[in-house]
Order: structure tokens, then C-alpha cells, then sequence
């Protein structure tokens, strides 16, 4: 597969994700934990079909158990931050918050064998942390002292899906097929910590398991596998900032489903955080223009 079609196809990826803060909102009040096992076991069922019916199980024998972990590791944590996240904080300002990943995969490919950092790429990075600076002290709600943990759990979630995506281009080698054991892991230590932490809530209505059964089919499982491939055989910095859109849209979906005010401090965030990123791209493509790269 060739890079466009590659990025093309993890782009699709970005679009389930602009569903996923209203979706979580809506699955309340089932735990984190519970909640996540759930979805993956959902997302890691339907990865497992789709690898039988292509010929791919047996691939999966062959795969060093060190990459399980580490997608295993990716996978659990990124959710379980967001999740726990959005309920320790307003939905608007924990979602734009944990969307700094896109700016975050365009800083961290540079460290990627052959690509360097831009001067623009740290200022790109500065205007983006101003604008989740914004959302957390004058955005949307407000600030407010006791959802701090929350916005620090959803930036930790930004770093470590950043972080696991860029890593994830040194593995290009290795088959999509193995996200379906990275989200089955996933489902059994989020089992595990549930048995362990929580007291077992399901939904209380048709809307909170139709929430779930979506989550763990779109956001939390086809996003996976698409984005996946495009991380691996796409453009990696086309596609985090081209994922800025996420958050944009993910903020209309809050506001048309009348959970989040539309207030011009979180449209201005909103904009601050794609214009860094932005700009930061502008640099990449600098560098990868510049004589001294060819």
C-alpha cells in the first residue's frame, strides 16, 4: 500500500474519534474500568473475526511478546486516562486537552531516525499549550480546583498516545492483525482492575448500552485497526495534525448534544491548539524541503 491510501485510511480513524467524548458521557455511570473491558472485548472480538476471515491468525504466533506489551501497554493506558478523565473533569475541556497527541506525534517524529526539530516546531507547541492553558483556566465551564485531576489525567492521556503511535512507525513490519491481542490484553487487565477497584454498574438504559456497544465498534475498535495502518505506512505528520480536526469536531458534537456551552474561550482554544499544530507541520515540511535533507 502506498502512502496516500495509507493516510487516507488512518484518517478514518480521526472521524470515529470525534465521537468518542459524547459516547463515553452517555455510558455513565458504568466505571472506567468495567467500561473499557467492555469496549475492548468488543473491539478485540470483532479484530479476531476479521483476521480468521483474511488468513491472518496465524501471523499472530509469531509476533514477539514484547510488542503485545507494548501495544497492550498503549492501549490500556491512553483509555484508562481518557475515560477516568471525563469523569473528573467537564467533557469540552478534558477532551481539547487530551487532543494535544496530534501536536504531541509531530514534535516526537522528530526524534524519529533521519527527521529533525524545527524551531517552529517549539513554537507550535508553545501556541498549543497556551491554547489548553485557555480551557483549562477560562474556557467553556471555567476553571474548576476539583476537576485539576482531570485535566492532568487527560494530559498524561495525550503523552501516551503520542508516544505509542510514534513508536508504532519502528514497527512497520508487524501485521494490524496484532491490535486485535492488544485489545483483548487490554480487556483483561481492565477486567482485572475492575474486579480489584470498582463495584460493577451496567447501564441503566437502552441509550447507555447502545453507547457501549457503539464505542467498542468504532472508537474503540475499527479506529484502532485503521489507525494502525496509517501510522505505519501513511504520513505520521500529516496525519497528527490533520487529527486537530478530532477535537473540532468533537467539541460540535458536544455542543449540538447540549453538553458543552459554545463559548468563544473554547472556540479560541480550539483554534490556538490547530494553529500550532499547523504551524509545527509548516516546519516539518521545511526541513523536508531543505537541501541539506536530500
Amino acid at each position: 500500500m502506498t502512502r496516500t491510501p495509507a493516510t487516507q485510511i488512518g484518517f478514518i480513524a480521526v472521524l470515529l474519534w470525534s465521537l468518542l467524548a459524547l459516547l463515553t458521557v452517555g455510558t455513565a455511570p458504568v466505571p472506567p474500568f468495567q467500561l473499557t473491558a467492555i469496549c475492548f472485548a468488543i473491539g478485540g472480538t470483532i479484530g479476531l473475526i476479521w483476521s480468521a476471515a483474511s488468513g491472518g491468525l496465524t501471523r499472530l504466533h509469531r509476533i514477539n511478546w514484547r510488542v503485545y506489551a507494548f501495544g497492550t501497554a498503549g492501549l490500556f493506558g491512553y483509555h484508562f486516562l481518557y475515560f477516568s478523565a471525563l469523569r473528573l473533569a467537564p467533557a469540552a475541556e478534558a477532551g481539547l486537552i487530551a487532543y494535544l497527541w496530534p501536536l504531541l506525534i509531530v514534535l516526537f517524529s522528530g526524534l524519529l531516525p533521519g527527521e529533525h526539530l524545527h524551531r517552529n516546531h517549539i513554537i507550535g507547541g508553545v501556541i498549543s499549550f497556551a491554547g489548553a492553558a485557555l480551557i483549562v483556566l477560562k474556557g467553556g465551564a471555567g476553571f474548576q480546583a476539583e476537576a485539576f485531576t482531570g485535566y492532568g489525567l487527560a494530559l498524561l492521556c495525550a503523552l501516551t498516545w503520542a508516544g505509542y503511535s510514534v513508536l508504532s512507525r519502528r514497527l512497520g513490519d508487524i501485521p494490524t492483525d496484532s491490535v486485535a491481542i492488544f485489545c483483548l490484553l487490554t480487556a483483561a487487565l481492565s477486567t482485572l482492575a475492575h474486579l480489584a477497584l470498582e463495584t460493577t454498574i451496567w447501564p441503566t438504559t437502552t441509550l447507555g448500552w447502545g453507547a457501549i456497544i457503539a464505542l467498542g465498534v468504532g472508537p474503540v475498535g475499527l479506529a484502532f485497526y485503521v489507525w494502525d495502518i496509517g501510522v505505519k505506512q501513511g504520513n505520521i505528520q500529516l496525519l497528527g495534525v490533520a487529527s486537530y480536526a478530532a477535537p473540532l469536531l468533537s467539541t460540535l458534537v458536544l455542543v449540538g448534544a447540549g453538553i458543552a456551552k459554545p463559548t468563544w474561550a473554547l472556540l479560541l482554544a480550539a483554534l490556538l491548539i490547530t494553529f500550532g499544530a499547523a504551524l509545527a507541520a509548516r516546519a516539518k515540511a521545511a526541513v523536508s524541503d531543505s537541501p541539506a535533507t536530500r
